[in-house]
């Protein structure tokens, strides 16, 4: 077990490159069971949730071949119809349920025990189950575990519509309906970047996919899919994470090679928010030195941040904006629509001097600017580990972290790019002393 040592009160600056998008990464090495030809992925985050994947599919069969540092080689020949989803790994990451789909399509069987995940609300699995019925499957509980079976002779394309825009059952309907003869339409899809990263590489293994980035696709099936080369785009939350630390230490920093259409949406609530930012190409700066005020609505009215299926703001920055509200002059109203227990980690930040008001589970008041004291606080998820550890970056004093493992989920050696930054931050062991300087 280890924790992060933070010094904070350090201004970052400098420049860095977003890793690859954690949400694309997973269902696209789980879409490498759609196939017997090799899958080759690049620009794949080393994270634990993508090892957890990667363990799973080795654990199924599946042929596993690092040929760079970010860059794997996939190859499911040599998985068979009795191929099985190791319980205790599928515990570790929500994104396991994400080889039902796979597994449903190529053999017409699939057996998933329950999925991990972060603890942020209830995280439904009926639309998954409502897509796959749809497509002709039936479904059954045994041993606690959802056993999956397609109709004799496969899948059948179909009319799939989603009662809520959950973006794991649009991949896994996705998935399975790309070896799927025929047309099936899915309507009020997700389409978040990762949904369209997906798509991107079905339709690169054969499938014809109309609608991308949408929330009605259509996907011409085939019969058999074939391999291909992928890359993994970057992730956007990642980048707002880093641009939200960059105005609350002061610093001043450049994104490197973004998708800046995938950034519209938090620019502007970021900016709402007090926090300019301005592209450069494909890169995205952010000045440094901001006197970061939220912009009151028209009429004088308290702001409000309200997160959403894409485009809305991401659910994902919804904690990050909570942290970076703390550190802007004026009052904003942070309304988080899709979990009801995201909010609760606001409880560290109360510690550490912030002035957030709960109103209920799925809003948040947060008055600014408070100045931030050190504690020793738990990271509860990989999105609030993140708030926290933003933070800490500008407190005053020493900040201890535990439970980093839930940080190392969604982010790559963010303690080395943090101090390539000029941050004072050491990863420690749990029971170890605290460094003498956190450099």
């Amino acid at each position: 077990m280890e924790k992060f040592v933070i010094d904070g009160g350090v201004p970052l600056s400098g420049t860095v490159t977003p890793a690859g998008n954690k949400n694309a990464a997973l269902p696209i090495l789980a879409a490498s069971v759609l196939t017997a030809a090799e899958v080759v992925i690049r620009n794949v985050p080393r994270i634990r949730d993508t090892e957890a994947m990667i363990e799973l599919l080795e654990l199924l069969g599946v042929t596993v071949d690092w040929r760079g540092e970010h860059e794997v080689a996939l190859c499911a020949a040599g998985v068979t119809a009795d191929a099985v989803v190791d319980p205790d790994v599928a515990e570790k990451i929500r994104a396991s349920f994400l080889l039902a789909g796979p597994l449903l399509a190529r053999f017409g069987a699939a057996v998933m025990p329950p999925p991990g995940g972060d603890v942020i609300g209830r995280r439904r699995l009926d639309p998954h189950l409502d897509a796959f019925r749809a497509l002709g499957a039936r479904d059954s509980i045994a041993d606690g575990q959802i056993v999956l079976r397609a109709p004799v002779g496969g899948l059948r394309a179909g009319d799939v519509f989603m009662d809520e825009p959950s973006v794991m059952a649009t991949e896994n309907a996705l998935m399975a309906a790309a070896l799927t003869p025929g047309e099936t339409i899915i309507g009020n899809a997700a389409s978040e970047p990762h949904v369209q990263d997906l798509a991107r590489m079905l339709v690169h293994m054969g499938a014809r996919i109309i609608g991308i980035g949408s929330n009605v696709m259509r996907i011409s099936g085939v019969a058999e899919l074939g391999g291909c080369t992928h890359d993994v785009g970057p992730d956007h939350i990642e980048i707002g994470s880093f641009m939200a630390m960059a105005g609350m230490t002061g610093g001043e920093l450049r994104i490197k090679d973004t998708d800046p259409g995938d950034l519209r949406m938090i620019m502007l609530v970021f900016e709402r928010l007090g926090l300019h930012s301005e592209l450069d190409g494909l890169d995205l700066l952010v000045p440094g030195g901001q006197d970061l005020a939220v912009a009151r609505d028209h009429g004088g009215h308290t702001a409000k941040v309200q997160d959403g299926p894409w485009p809305q703001f991401p659910a994902d920055l919804t904690s990050i904006a909570v942290a970076l509200a703390t550190q802007s002059r004026g009052q904003v109203l942070i309304h988080e629509w899709m979990f009801e227990s995201r909010l609760f980690f606001t409880d560290k930040l109360v510690s550490m001097g912030a002035n957030i008001l709960i109103a209920d589970p799925h809003r948040a008041l947060v008055t600014g600017k408070t100045p931030l004291s050190a504690q020793r606080v738990e990271s509860p998820d990989i999105r609030a580990g993140m708030a926290v550890l933003l933070a800490a970056l500008c407190a005053d004093g020493r900040t201890e972290i535990g439970n980093i493992r839930q940080i190392d989920r969604g982010y790559e050696r963010i303690d080395e790019r943090l101090r390539a930054l000029g941050a004072r931050i050491e990863r420690v062991p749990i029971d170890g002393p605290s460094p003498v300087g956190a450099r």
